[in-house]
């Protein structure tokens, strides 16, 4: 399986605009709809990926155990419907549904927002502060599928903690691992500029 890691976007950078569809409700959800909570949790995800496979109900159950204390946790999905189909919207009101995440999970057809947040693969984790910006961009904990170390969020909950609690997240952060984002032909962004 091809791995694929995080761009590791700059600390500080402002969590970038969004306005996408819910497949789940059929409603549109936006970056500014999340503006009172202490923090955001932007999640690049899909159905497909093993990487998201691996993690996905252990990051259902860490959304539901932070939705109490103040973050706010949303996520997209960017892939190229057209050649992965099982990443379609009906699917993913489908996968929110079977797996009850507690968060909407957005369909960036346009791949637009994968774009402004420089989102590389499916995890991708990016968490803001109060003022929307960036603190923790990074893995969910050291779990992949087949290394036996167990799904616990362990990093991303550090980092949480330590937003809600007013103190600073260590620069420190590893990379998320995953696949690819599968962009569109011809849509492929050129992050290294």
């Amino acid at each position: 399986m091809a791995q694929t890691a995080s761009i590791m976007l700059a600390l500080g950078t402002p969590a970038p605009a969004f306005s996408l569809p819910e497949p789940a409700t059929g409603r549109v959800v936006a970056l500014a709809d999340f503006q009172d909570a202490p923090a955001l949790l932007v999640i690049f995800m899909c159905n497909h990926c093993p990487f998201v496979k691996h993690v996905r109900e252990g990051l259902a159950r860490f959304a539901r155990d932070y939705q109490g204390r103040g973050l706010a946790s949303v996520a997209i999905n960017a892939n190229d419907v057209a050649n992965y189909p099982s990443d379609s919207p009906a699917k993913m009101a489908e996968e929110a549904r079977t797996f009850g995440y507690p968060f909407p999970y957005l369909y960036d057809e346009t791949q637009a927002a994968a774009k402004a947040y420089r989102a590389a693969c499916t995890p991708d984790f990016f968490l803001f502060d109060a003022g929307r910006k960036l603190v923790y961009r990074g893995q969910f904990d050291g779990s992949r599928p087949g290394n036996s170390i167990p799904v616990t969020g362990a990093d991303l909950r550090a980092a949480v903690d330590a937003v809600l609690a007013g103190g600073s997240v260590p620069s420190a952060q590893k990379p998320s691992i995953g696949c690819n984002i599968k962009w569109k032909a011809g849509n492929e962004p050129d992050y290294s500029r």
